[in-house]
């Protein structure tokens, strides 16, 4: 096992991770020896994480206590809202919030008041970074507010809880990407990774979305298919720079229309490793500037548009966002920057006009 893989495997407490003497994956939980089918669930994938979740939940069920935080995730988890609503990915970000609780399940839920839930933010803001800290606190409103739906809980005492605040030092997450970097960028990948940052780029994909579409998603006519997040249709026309990329691809085998370099489809666990091996010797050359990511595609796509002067509806539509908040929100770059180029226009003209009636009095 190489130092990557011990370290990845390190993150899943209880379980061990290994090869065999075939060179093939096995998995088991030191405890119960429940194992994975590392064939079905390949290691280290989001499927792979969520059947470890499963069966780590499973196993609180049987101890979680009535009357407690564990039987509160434990009923969240197994019910309709989680199970069918979310997305993989939305799942698996809120697991690691009830990973992080895990270590105050028994407390019972008629102890849980605002000023609890914001020491517990607070906890988490001190171990952790803001943004977790807070996906905390809004994950705690998520299953208190299902659990005043079922009869559950009498209160939602996370609502009352204000987020953290942002740092001020921290940089903009997933920024807009510039012309000259989206530029460099697409003339420095490989083969096999250029179709997937074009899907993004140009489609305005979250990564995931790219990596597991489908081929028959897209044809001559474009790109027909839905969000995984919100579950919202997309509809784009194939316009030349997809198109291009489509035809310098790789030939390959997969079901997906993006394949790593051995023919099969990517995990995003892997594609992110290739990107940031990637983005690390570009940044180090002074070909791009740091803060890059693949999340920061859709808010370059969102500003371009702004800044074309498309509406915020129009954007949502493109980017397949239930409503218009988050376009308003991925686009506000452009209209803070339209604003203040247009104020500064503006105050140019004013000081050339005063200068001209100074030139006037003095003469």
């Amino acid at each position: 096992m190489t130092k990557a893989e011990r370290r990845r495997s390190n993150k899943y407490k209880g379980w061990q991770i290994f090869r065999d003497r075939n060179g093939d994956w096995r998995c088991y939980h030191r405890k119960t020896r429940a194992t994975i089918d590392c064939r079905k669930f390949e290691t280290y994938s989001l499927a792979f994480d969520m059947e470890i979740h499963r069966i780590n939940e499973t196993m609180i069920e049987r101890q979680s206590k009535p009357g407690t935080l564990g039987m509160l995730i434990t009923k969240y988890r197994a019910g309709t809202r989680f199970q069918k609503e979310l997305a993989p990915r939305t799942q698996s970000d809120y697991q690691k919030c009830f990973d992080y609780l895990q270590a105050i399940e028994d407390t019972p839920l008629d102890r849980f008041t605002p000023p609890l839930v914001a020491k517990i933010r607070d906890k988490a803001l001190e171990k952790r970074q803001f943004r977790f800290a807070n996906y905390v606190r809004s994950v705690l409103s998520v299953i208190f507010d299902w659990g005043l739906e079922y009869g559950y809980t009498t209160d939602n005492p996370a609502a009352k809880v204000k987020p953290a605040r942002r740092p001020k030092t921290l940089p903009d997450a997933n920024r807009p990407w510039t012309d000259a970097e989206r530029e460099t960028v697409l003339a420095a990948l490989p083969a096999h990774m250029e179709l997937a940052i074009a899907l993004m780029m140009f489609y305005a994909l979250d990564p995931q979305d790219a990596l597991a579409l489908p081929r028959s998603a897209i044809s001559e006519k474009g790109l027909d298919t839905r969000r995984n997040k919100t579950g919202r249709p997309i509809y784009l026309p194939l316009f030349e720079p997809v198109a291009s990329a489509m035809a310098r691809a790789p030939k390959h085998d997969a079901v997906t229309i993006c394949a790593n370099s051995w023919g099969r489809p990517w995990t995003y666990s892997g594609f992110s490793s290739s990107w940031i091996t990637l983005k690390g010797k570009m940044e180090a050359e002074g070909l791009i500037q740091p803060g890059l990511t693949l999340k920061g595609l859709r808010h370059t796509v969102a500003t371009i548009l702004a800044e074309m002067g498309k509406d915020h509806g129009t954007i949502a539509l493109v980017l397949g966002h239930a409503t218009e908040a988050m376009a308003k929100h991925y686009s506000r770059r452009a209209d803070m920057t339209r604003r203040a180029t247009s104020a500064v226009n503006d105050f140019e003209a004013e000081l050339n006009k005063r200068k001209t009636n100074s030139v006037k009095h003095t003469v």
